[in-house]
């Protein structure tokens, strides 16, 4: 009927706290219906009827199973004088409010009430009793996630005296303030002594913080691969650590994500690319506010000592081998006579080592190269290595003059008759060219191993960048002319002073000598 009020049960003049037993309980209890008294009074009744109402249904749940027990820790726990504290505060935010309406002030306070507090705070109240004076209050802050004390226990009934304590205090202040004095202050040392809640952090996503860290060095002109390359390391660490906010990873974690790496990576591996990720990544968080530490600062993984056998670059005859391979290198039909190798790829076979050796340039700028990256200046033909045909890894574009043996080999007439775009892969999407460049290099590198025409432990690709500098060594080049071919950056402050001309780099590169190539 209308004006009911739910589980509470009026027979005879008296009142009741009724809730039914769900079907999968009714074993266990061994009844269909919880019934607790709450007295003749409809006002005590109502005062009681929350806290008669979670007695029962914690019976309930402890018989379904699903008692506080089996429930996990509290999300966001206070301890009993954190949570007097809390209240006391509560009631006093409430009073303020309740201030504006003159009949709150001129209300007397419920000496029943206050006997009742009295004796919760002197222990001398049952479980029930307990529950019906500041059950409800307890239950708000379980919904808050701050207690999972069951009903009963000896922690519940230490956090009922401890808000029976607050409601006292609270009253005191509402008491003195009746009277026009707000200067009160709790005088129980269960209050007084209560640390303040710690701000609660909120969750910073990895992967989140991830995106948002690639898009700040995407403004500078940094990983314009969208942070491809070291999504995986990401992924790896989210995997390790089974949930994706940073604020709870701590130093210890890394280390144990680092030594498990370790276990499937080179120790070079899991320091240059996945922690150096990873710290960069905590780094930035940390110097823009996102994280209030950076864990991962002192997190590293020591390398064996790299210890070389031979020169790092290609010798004279090495050289000379794979540029002949190179310039004669014609795919081979299957047994139907039919050319399956893609034609970029012929094609970067056939001349990108070339143009590696008479540039010292990586081999990814140069399989990305575009025809209309080439042009001639003052009668000469020059290359631009630019982030606009998909990555430079210092950054921005440089000019580098072609090599009179790249125009002898015929390499001009080669590129004037192609179509516009990538000469080296065939990506269409400009987001995509880095990528494609990337793996056109790693397959170049991979075909000069089967064809042993690099030695083992040798970089195939990084070793013409070797060869370059020690050439324009052997030619007495001016070391900044040589880095601003490479794009090396500049050794000093003042190495940042003037600019490289064209005239400065062609008279490097044209006192690079011949190959003698040979060819079928």
């Amino acid at each position: 009927m209308a004006g009911q009020v739910r589980h509470l049960k009026v027979k005879g003049g008296r009142f009741y706290a009724r809730i039914a037993v769900p079907k999968d309980a009714q074993t266990i209890i061994g009844k269909t219906e919880l019934v607790t008294p709450l007295g003749g009074d409809r006002r005590e009744a109502m005062r009681g009827l929350s806290g008669a109402v979670a007695v029962m249904q914690e019976q309930i749940a402890a018989a379904q199973g699903k008692g506080s027990r089996s429930k996990p820790s509290p999300a966001n726990p206070l301890t009993p004088d954190q949570l007097g504290l809390a209240l006391y505060r509560q009631r006093l935010v409430m009073d303020d409010q309740l201030r504006d309406d003159p009949r709150w002030s001129n209300m007397p306070l419920d000496d029943h009430l206050v006997a009742g507090l009295r004796d919760a705070v002197a222990g001398r109240l049952s479980d029930l009793e307990l529950a019906a004076l500041v059950g409800a209050q307890i239950e708000t802050f379980r919904a808050a996630g701050n207690v999972s004390a069951e009903i009963g226990s000896a922690e519940w009934r230490i956090i009922a005296r401890s808000l029976a304590i607050a409601e006292l205090e609270a009253l005191g202040r509402v008491a003195e303030r009746d009277e026009g004095d707000f200067t009160g202050k709790p005088e129980h040392p269960l209050i007084t002594n209560a640390a303040p809640p710690e701000e609660e952090v909120k969750p910073v996503r990895i992967d989140q913080l991830w995106k948002d860290y690639v898009a700040a060095r995407q403004q500078i002109e940094f990983m314009r691969d969208g942070g491809r390359r070291q999504a995986p390391v990401i992924e790896s660490l989210r995997k390790h650590l089974g949930h994706n906010d940073a604020v709870k990873v701590t130093r210890k974690d890394l280390l144990e994500w680092r030594d498990k790496l370790l276990i499937t990576l080179s120790a070079k591996t899991v320091s240059d690319i996945y922690l150096s990720t990873i710290r960069s990544l905590f780094a930035w968080a940390h110097e823009n506010e996102r994280l209030a530490e950076n864990v991962a600062a002192t997190v590293k993984q020591a390398k064996p000592r790299k210890v070389r056998s031979r020169e790092a670059g290609y010798t004279d005859a090495e050289a000379v081998a794979v540029l002949s391979a190179s310039r004669s290198y014609q795919p081979t039909p299957d047994h139907t006579g039919r050319i399956r190798e893609k034609p970029e790829s012929v094609r970067a076979k056939q001349w990108v080592p070339l143009l590696a050796a008479f540039s010292g340039a990586r081999v990814s700028e140069l399989t990305q190269l575009r025809k209309e990256d080439f042009r001639q200046e003052g009668g000469r033909w020059v290359m631009r290595i630019t982030p606009d045909a998909g990555t430079v890894k210092a950054g921005g574009f440089r000019d580098v003059p072609l090599h009179p043996q790249i125009i002898a080999e015929g390499f001009v007439a080669f590129m004037e008759g192609q179509g516009a775009g990538p000469l080296f892969h065939d990506a269409t999407d400009p987001a995509r060219h880095a990528a494609a460049a990337q793996r056109r290099s790693n397959k170049l590198a991979e075909w000069l191993r089967e064809a042993e025409l690099t030695p083992a432990g040798m970089q195939p690709n990084h070793a013409w960048r070797h060869r370059f500098k020690s050439k324009a060594r052997d030619i007495g080049a001016d070391p900044r002319v040589t880095d601003a071919i490479q794009g090396h950056a500049g050794k000093t402050a003042g190495d940042d002073y003037g600019d490289v001309s064209l005239i400065a780099k062609a008279r490097v590169i044209d006192a690079m000598p011949h190959y003698k190539i040979t060819k079928p």
